[in-house]
């Protein structure tokens, strides 16, 4: 999806995926940017008909080739339980801002991190980069980058892993359409 907001100083709102797989070693995947050259997680904006899950979902399967259900999400073991009955999504590791490029114009990320043992069970979507590697901490703290893409994949690899709980992802985690109507008067 292109840009929403077009004018110099505004933000989009944008997902980022972490994904590790823990089989043998943990290793970080990323993809190659088709618009900026430049290795970085999979991600993207959220689109006006979605809520942030449901983009990360969507980002996910496009640029990884991932089924929600081949991931468990990274959540802080004390939060909000998961349920699409009560509209509480998967918590964010980080929200981050930053600029977009060369450009005057700004994304507010909202983090997420994963953990598989599988591969993925697709492709990526077509016009996507098909260029990815799955890399070590080391590796990642050697290659070419944004430094706040290796900061996050570092912290990822090295702490969230192992400190944070790996809970169980399946496809009506995406069904949130609306949060439930407030009963307080």
């Amino acid at each position: 999806m292109a840009h929403i907001h077009t004018e110099p100083g505004q933000y989009d709102l944008t997902v980022s995926a972490f994904i590790v797989c823990t089989d043998p070693e943990p290793r970080l995947l990323l993809h190659r940017h088709k618009v900026l050259g430049v290795l970085m997680q999979p991600g993207g904006h959220v689109e006006l008909h979605e809520n942030p899950w449901e983009a990360i979902t969507h980002e996910i399967l496009e640029e990884a080739g991932y089924d929600i259900d081949q991931l468990s999400v990274l959540q802080p073991r004390l939060r909000m339980t998961i349920t699409p009955e009560t509209g509480a999504l998967p918590q964010p590791m980080t929200v981050r801002c930053f600029r977009f490029g060369d450009e005057e114009h700004f994304h507010t990320d909202l983090t997420y991190a994963f953990v598989t043992t599988e591969m993925p069970r697709h492709g990526v979507g077509e016009g996507e980069s098909a260029d990815l590697m799955w890399v070590t901490s080391d590796e990642l703290a050697q290659i070419h980058t944004y430094d706040d893409v290796r900061e996050v994949g570092l912290f990822v690899l090295d702490y969230l892993v192992s400190e944070w709980e790996a809970v169980p992802l399946h496809p009506t985690h995406t069904q949130i359409k609306s949060l439930p109507e407030s009963t307080a008067e």
